[in-house]
């Protein structure tokens, strides 16, 4: 005994089959060009300010943040530090698989629209910082200041 509901896709698994060639055709294309090396381009809002700055971690597990162009430090972090850390480590392991030097700066860019980028020198990596949400974008946006003048310890 057959019920009329229990069979409507027995002989008609094409909407199955089409969503997964679908999604197996969008996997494969960004696959592609990540392997090739081809980044999909980004509007790029005009430029507000930008700032060169090094990151370097400290032995007491600080971050202490250097202006390029002075050498000095203008902020450090204190504490764990995730979301720098994590940023941070995202950059320096590009330069690692490149067998590139830590010592080029990061440009940390402040943009018209409120978007704010943090772009490796050395790779041309960048990353959206506003896409992590306000608070973390706050934690990089402080620096556009601590750059013009040497500023005191900030927490995450």
């Amino acid at each position: 005994m057959s019920r009329h509901g229990d069979d409507v896709f027995i002989g008609r698994p094409w909407p199955a089959w089409l969503f997964a060639a679908l999604t197996l055709g969008v996997l494969i294309s960004v696959a592609w060009f990540r392997g090739a090396g081809i980044e999909i381009p980004q509007e790029s809002a005009p430029v507000n300010w930008q700032r060169l700055l090094r990151f370097e971690d400290r032995p007491n597990g600080d971050i202490a943040v250097i202006d390029a162009a002075t050498r000095r430090e203008v902020a450090h972090y204190t504490g764990e530090q995730g979301f720098v850390r994590g940023t941070l480590r995202a950059l320096a392991r590009e330069r690692k698989r490149r067998d590139l030097d830590d010592q080029p700066p990061f440009e940390l860019t402040g943009h018209q629209d409120g978007r704010l980028t943090l772009r490796d020198t050395a790779t041309g990596q960048r990353i959206n910082l506003e896409s992590f949400g306000p608070t973390n974008l706050a934690v990089f946006a402080q620096l556009q200041y601590a750059a013009a003048t040497q500023a005191g310890p900030h927490k995450e």
